[in-house]
């Protein structure tokens, strides 16, 4: 059996296509909701960073096409 890790590492939220943007000029845009989410992610992973401090920790890998591994 798979043993699952208790506190995994916060994992950055998926961007929005380009093309989901609809460039009408919307309040919210779908990127505002993203840049809320990254800032929600940000905060995650510095909590989580302080609750692993001196533990080596694997970070993500980012493939060819900029997607996190």
């Amino acid at each position: 059996m798979a043993k699952t890790d208790p506190d995994p590492r916060p994992e950055p939220p998926p961007r929005p296509d380009n093309s989901e943007c609809c460039g009408g000029g919307c309040n919210p845009c779908v990127f505002d909701f993203y840049e809320e989410s990254m800032d929600m992610y940000r905060a995650e992973l510095r909590a989580w960073e302080a609750r692993h401090k001196g533990e080596k920790a694997s970070k993500p890998r980012r493939t060819r096409r900029g997607r996190l591994d």
